[in-house]
């Protein structure tokens, strides 16, 4: 698998809970290529390398929500008995002392770049939106004319629209 679509793929796995980026034990496990019980085994026999800044167990509350959002698998089809644990990023960095195969190394890298890359993202991405703010600040009233202009436009195509995309709409 090519770096990017490996970022990419980690990328979608990455989860905010209790305002922390996690991944879930399972699709941790999955990466690595082991069944999650294996993978869950080894972190336990390695227990005080996880304090709870590292992985913790979701409460029912945060599964639920999770599984909503995500599309997780449901118990009651043959999936999970338990609740999963998740990692932080320095959880994933210690799965790599634990979890010793080329694949794990490997995953584990890209792991790391990944989350790396969303924290660049994340700076960025604040620097950009403290540059907006201070330039609606500076001219609200410009902004406020576009945006009243952007609005007006989009009001316009939507009552213009008689025929959509290969679609007639019926007359009444």
């Amino acid at each position: 698998m090519n770096e990017l679509v490996m970022q990419s793929e980690i990328k979608s796995r990455i989860y905010t809970v209790r305002g922390k980026e996690v991944m879930l034990d399972e699709d941790l496990a999955e990466l690595y290529e082991v069944e999650t019980r294996v993978f869950n085994q080894a972190v336990k026999r390695n227990k005080e390398r996880f304090p709870d800044d590292f992985m913790f167990q979701l409460s029912e509350k945060e599964y639920e929500k999770l599984r909503s959002q995500f599309v997780i698998s449901s118990s009651s089809h043959g999936g999970r008995r338990y609740l999963p644990y998740v990692f932080t990023e320095q959880g994933v960095y210690m799965l790599s002392a634990v979890l010793k195969s080329k694949v794990a190394i490997e995953v584990s890298i890209e792991i790391m770049r990944t989350f790396a890359k969303i924290r660049e993202f994340s700076l960025h991405y604040n620097a950009l939106a403290k540059q907006i703010m201070e330039l609606e600040r500076k001219h609200n009233k410009k902004f406020k004319e576009v945006f009243e202009q952007l609005d007006a436009i989009v009001s316009q195509t939507q009552k213009a629209d008689e025929k959509v995309m290969g679609f007639i709409r019926e007359e009444d």
